[in-house]
């Protein structure tokens, strides 16, 4: 009588990893660690990575670049402004449209200062924030105190908005010091601000490769300046495609610079018919996004 012979399960070894240098498995109490760039191959240890990285540099180098592009050209939602905290419609990009409370460093259209304005000369109230309702400053000095009480609170609009102070006054240090501060909580136009100082060497040496970061970290998180400026960066170096789909991204959030280099490139067979008509109408819908009664009223009287 022939006994029937039952095999034990074996685990699978496609879904075994091992450590790229040594080849250990990572099984039982052995974990193994992604390179940090390029996610492609693991280790077992750090000495194990830096063996392997004579091997590994030149593939690492490239995936880690491709997975770069990936999150740099991902077209964001809105640009780094999102909206007005009161009406919720889009901010513009342009400074001059809106305000920073330095009560509490929110960022509000100017229609809803001006609805604000209306509201307390028709009630016949003081003036106050339009969000928090705090009253406002009486004096400039007052108005710095309470900005740096965000300040010692981190946070990342007041560090920004200290850093553009101490940069007009010509402050550099200082202001490269809020700023990078600002950046490292994550404010956007902070890194904005630092491209520009590593740009023009103020503050701090000229450095083209920090210029390009800060520059990378703004236009991913919305800014259309940086997605602008990294345009010109890339266009001036020859690389044409990207600067294309730099201003694509740009245009369709409502870059109007964006909207006419991408406009040259068009004509110039750098844009195909598509493309260029598909940022045309976002960009519209992007523009009137922006718009609201209020909004129309205060551009009407600075006519």
């Amino acid at each position: 009588m022939t006994s029937g012979v039952v095999e034990d399960s074996v685990e699978d070894s496609d879904d075994i990893m091992y450590c790229a240098a040594c080849g250990t498995a990572g099984i039982d109490d052995i974990k193994l660690k992604d390179c940090s760039a390029c996610k492609l191959v693991k280790y077992c240890g750090v000495k194990c990575q830096k063996d392997h990285r004579p091997q590994h540099k030149k593939e690492c180098k490239k995936r880690a670049a491709e997975l770069r592009d990936e999150i740099l050209f991902k077209q964001p939602e809105s640009s780094h402004w999102r909206d007005c905290p009161i009406c919720c419609l889009p901010l513009s990009d342009d400074p001059k449209n809106s305000s920073t409370m330095a009560c509490c460093c929110k960022v509000i259209c100017d229609g809803c200062n001006y609805a604000n304005a209306l509201r307390e000369r028709e009630k016949k109230l003081g003036h106050s924030c339009p969000f928090c309702r705090q009253p406002a400053p009486a004096s400039e000095e007052e108005a710095v105190q309470n900005l740096m009480k965000r300040v010692e609170a981190n946070d990342p609009a007041a560090l920004r908005y200290m850093g553009i102070m101490c940069h007009n006054e010509g402050n550099y240090t200082r202001a490269f010091a809020y700023l990078l501060k600002g950046a490292e909580f994550g404010d956007v136009d902070s890194h904005y601000r630092l491209s520009l100082m590593y740009h023009d060497g103020r503050g701090v040496e000229k450095d083209v490769k920090k210029e390009v970061y800060h520059l990378e970290e703004a236009a991913i998180g919305g800014h259309l300046g940086a997605r602008y400026n990294l345009g010109y960066v890339e266009g001036k170096s020859g690389r044409h495609e990207r600067a294309m789909n730099h201003f694509i991204i740009a245009a369709k959030l409502g870059c109007d610079d964006s909207l006419v280099a991408l406009k040259k490139g068009f004509v110039v067979g750098l844009v195909s018919k598509e493309d260029f008509a598909s940022a045309l109408r976002a960009h519209q819908a992007a523009i009137d996004a922006m718009k609201s009664p209020q909004r129309d009223a205060v551009s009407a009287a600075l006519k």
